[in-house]
């Protein structure tokens, strides 16, 4: 039978399981849900390791030495954060207002092979903590590791009496069975983690979405910056797992008068900057005809990329920088390099380097994440209020700071962009986010009490308006 048949049917079937599953699941406590929620954590962690090896195997992308440390921060350090959250059942009681959480049903769990095995973690977390069920669906060359990371799920979830099919998966991954995934009539919210043109596809499904678009974070060094500290934490972030965390740092800007200081630090630091014609080379390999980003240079060392692109890179080499002028489409290296690629701009002043930034966002990114390493509060205040960015990060990695492992953002693997960016949300996603809140209100005054505010209010700004009329005549009468 044809396979795009074949997976069709089977997201049928897997979205049917999970949604009759929900419905049982859905009657659960909030003290119930949190123990499921702590022995999954629990037991998912065993299998890090194992996992972080079998991703990078599989994908070729990364570090698995990296992506042990995501596997544990979409469970461990995820928990920490929702484990005293109240998502189901009375969240919150006031005098006169009750809110209740109400879970929204099956939720459509898009993979990235990026960061396969963490983010299946981290989703089905989120959809267990918030009483839904889950239909994941793998990126077709990271479906065994994801289907592996269900496996381990669902063995502990059988063991715990939860009613099987709750946490489905697409073990035949078209492009086909994911169009019919976010277009089911059962799925209640899309969690769409990918490209462009799936998050475009999430939002135009016909069902409600959270969707997380390419990151392009620039980085400005202001001159009161401490500058060692400042590169060390963009290397730290742009090597960690080989760049694939889409909240890494894309683009260095720097001030004219600090320009030589950070560069030197950038080459103590083992960061190598291209000569012209290699930035020309490397070029070529950044981008396909298509205009999207070549999958040979994702997650891959420094030492590969230059053999890739025939260029030869000192040994020891972390990431590579070309000095850049521009910023469009066809300029690669002003765009999201999810490898440890840098460009690198050089501006007269602070406010050159502001309008720079926006610059790079609108080009790609928009709403996404940039880093600004600075000890002027006036800056970094200024940058806040005008940069459009979800999240501004100041003194931290980009690839840590953005999913909230240095920082205090909520831990998350999908980071909304806001409306700027073409997302329903700016916030770092969490379970609160995937439920309802159906609140009860209590009356606490009559019309007529309202009547008599709005007479009453009416009469005093009467008052005010003639004792104003009469103290400017009395003025003009003393003047005469």
């Amino acid at each position: 039978m044809d396979k795009d048949l074949l997976s069709i049917q089977q997201v049928r079937d897997v979205v049917k399981k999970s949604k009759e599953a929900q419905k049982e699941y859905s009657k659960y406590n909030q003290v119930s849900i949190d123990k499921i929620v702590l022995s999954i954590v629990e037991e998912v962690s065993k299998y890090s390791s194992d996992l972080a090896k079998k991703a990078v195997d599989e994908t070729g992308f990364g570090l698995w030495e990296d992506k042990i440390i995501k596997n544990d921060f979409a469970s461990k350090g995820l928990y920490e954060y929702i484990k005293n959250m109240k998502t189901v059942g009375v969240i919150n009681a006031e005098k006169d207002l009750m809110e209740i959480g109400v879970p929204m049903g099956v939720i459509a769990g898009i993979i990235p092979s990026t960061n396969p095995t963490s983010t299946t973690i981290y989703k089905s977390i989120l959809a267990l903590k918030s009483g839904n069920g889950i239909v994941i669906s793998p990126h077709p060359n990271a479906k065994n590791c994801i289907l592996d990371t269900v496996k381990i799920i669902n063995k502990q979830l059988n063991k715990l009496g939860v009613p099987e099919g709750l946490i489905g998966v697409i073990d035949i991954p078209t492009l086909a069975s994911t169009q019919e995934l976010m277009k089911h009539k059962d799925i209640a919210v899309i969690l769409a983690t990918g490209g462009e043109a799936m998050v475009k596809a999430a939002y135009t499904s016909g069902n409600p979405a959270i969707g997380v678009g390419p990151g392009n974070g620039p980085a400005f060094i202001e001159k009161s910056a401490d500058i060692k500290m400042a590169v060390k934490r963009i290397l730290d972030s742009k090597t960690f797992d080989n760049g694939v965390i889409c909240a890494s740092e894309q683009s260095i800007i720097v001030e004219k008068e600090s320009e030589k200081e950070v560069v030197k630090e950038l080459e103590k630091q083992r960061a190598y900057f291209l000569n012209r014609e290699q930035s020309d080379k490397l070029k070529q390999f950044i981008m396909r005809s298509n205009g999207t980003m070549n999958p040979l240079i994702v997650g891959k060392s420094v030492k590969q990329i230059s053999k890739l692109a025939n260029i030869t890179v000192p040994e020891g080499a972390r990431v590579i920088i070309s000095r850049e002028e521009t910023v469009g489409k066809d300029n690669p290296y002003s765009r999201e390099k999810l490898a440890p690629i840098l460009a690198f701009y050089v501006e007269n002043n602070w406010e050159d380097a502001c309008n720079r930034v926006i610059e790079i966002l609108n080009n790609e990114g928009v709403g996404h994440t940039m880093c600004i390493h600075s000890e002027n509060r006036d800056i970094i205040k200024e940058f806040a209020l005008r940069k459009p960015a979800s999240r501004i990060l100041v003194n931290t990695p980009g690839a840590l700071g953005g999913v909230g492992a240095t920082t205090m953002l909520a831990p998350a693997f999908t980071l909304g962009c806001g409306a700027v960016g073409g997302s329903s949300t700016s916030d770092n996603i969490t379970p609160l986010n995937l439920i309802n809140i159906r609140r009860v209100a209590w009356g606490n005054k009559e019309l007529e009490e309202i009547r008599d505010n709005e007479t009453k209010t009416i009469e005093e700004d009467g008052t005010v308006e003639l004792e104003a009329i009469i103290s400017k005549v009395v003025k003009e009468l003393l003047n005469k």
